[in-house]
């Protein structure tokens, strides 16, 4: 089997891959070690809630593996296809749900402070609650759009592909959201040192 590693993912030759329309298992261990963190993370991010996330990722994966042979690189790279599975995936949550849940921004914080002194997670505690209504304040598809940037760790270009809009359009519309933070933390007091 032919494996080359590439920016966006593990590049493959399609017809050792599968075998009687079966992903093999060292394809699917390769695509589970790339991508189960990036998944689970968005997905958390998504939906706040750490037990739902699990049973949402395996069912992501398990789509995955039934549906890998309709995979086709001529269409969109891998990257695209799997998060347009996990977005389908927290879409078919919420719709379960029948109510509108926030997401979860713990991923995002340990992005700029992975080992937080016991001082800092009170202050990191307490910041949340004005995190949350600062969030609550944006529309679902600008929270969706930093979920996908910041917890799932795509790529302004991936994440427009995947909402069928340009990239340029997610950079602005990124830059925007995050002004509109920083204006509702520091109108609840919250400035940022840095």
């Amino acid at each position: 089997m032919e494996i080359a590693q590439v920016s966006t993912g593990i590049c493959h030759n399609e017809r050792s891959d599968i075998q009687d329309g079966i992903m093999s298992t060292q394809r699917f261990t390769e695509i589970y070690d790339a991508y189960y963190k990036r998944v689970y993370k968005y997905i958390c991010y998504r939906i706040n809630n750490h037990y739902a996330a699990e049973e949402i990722c395996s069912h992501v994966f398990e789509v995955v593996i039934s549906k890998y042979n309709s995979f086709s690189p001529q269409r969109s790279n891998f990257e695209v296809w799997l998060f347009a599975i996990a977005r389908n995936a927290v879409t078919d949550y919420f719709r379960s749900q029948k109510k509108r849940m926030t997401f979860s921004l713990d991923s995002i914080l340990d992005l700029f402070q992975p080992k937080s002194s016991p001082e800092e997670i009170v202050i990191r505690d307490d910041s949340h609650e004005e995190l949350f209504k600062a969030l609550a304040k944006l529309s679902d598809k600008e929270r969706h759009i930093i979920a996908m940037k910041y917890a799932a760790g795509l790529k302004n270009a991936e994440i427009a592909e995947l909402l069928g809009v340009s990239g340029s359009n997610i950079g602005v519309v990124l830059y925007r959201c995050l002004k509109k933070l920083q204006k509702e933390l520091e109108k609840g007091g919250f400035h940022y040192e840095g």
